[in-house]
């Protein structure tokens, strides 16, 4: 039941951004959101623990990009979360919208492959279905920061315990 209730605030907090009078032209949206891919990498965090052993909130580190589908709202993200006993490989389809001058909001969803399943990632230690929500701004010709959180429903095995990561990093833009 909480999924539900979390997709639909999602949902209804992004929605005025669609339907706000001035941005419906693809001009408006070029001249205000980002449109280049990137690659990057930061800092990862997983902030639950899905009580049991090996699956302790761990620390270490990301590697994401994007690519942005041209002449869309839609991107392909990858992640890498790395830095506990498995690393947890996130591919996922979002919806953007932009919000400032080179600037979007993501929403969106995908599945975590855990490399060695059992054993704690920032995002649980089981395969599993991810939602995600971020921030990205280009802030120079080839320099975007970024930041988001992605949550891991039913990530722990022997639980039934979701996991909450949170990443943020610097990339380069093409």
């Amino acid at each position: 039941m909480k999924i539900f209730k979390l997709i639909a605030s999602a949902a209804l907090a992004i929605t005025p951004i669609f339907l706000a009078p001035g941005i419906a032209s693809a001009q408006t949206l070029q001249e205000k959101g980002m449109t280049s891919s990137y690659v990057g990498a930061g800092v990862a965090a997983g902030v639950t623990n899905g009580g049991q052993q090996n699956d302790a909130a761990t620390f270490g580190g990301n590697v994401q990009g994007r690519y942005a589908i041209p002449n869309s709202q839609v991107s392909v993200r990858g992640s890498a979360l790395f830095g506990g006993d498995s690393t947890a490989l996130i591919p996922t389809v979002t919806l953007d919208a932009p919000v400032a001058k080179n600037t979007n909001v993501y929403v969106g969803g995908g599945y975590a492959f855990q490399t060695n399943e059992g054993y704690a990632s920032q995002l649980g230690n089981k395969n599993s279905p991810v939602l995600t929500l971020g921030a990205e701004s280009q802030v120079t010709q080839n320099v975007v920061v970024y930041g988001d959180a992605k949550w891991g429903i039913d990530a722990y095995k022997n639980s039934s315990a979701d996991a909450i990561s949170l990443q943020t990093g610097v990339g380069y833009s093409f």
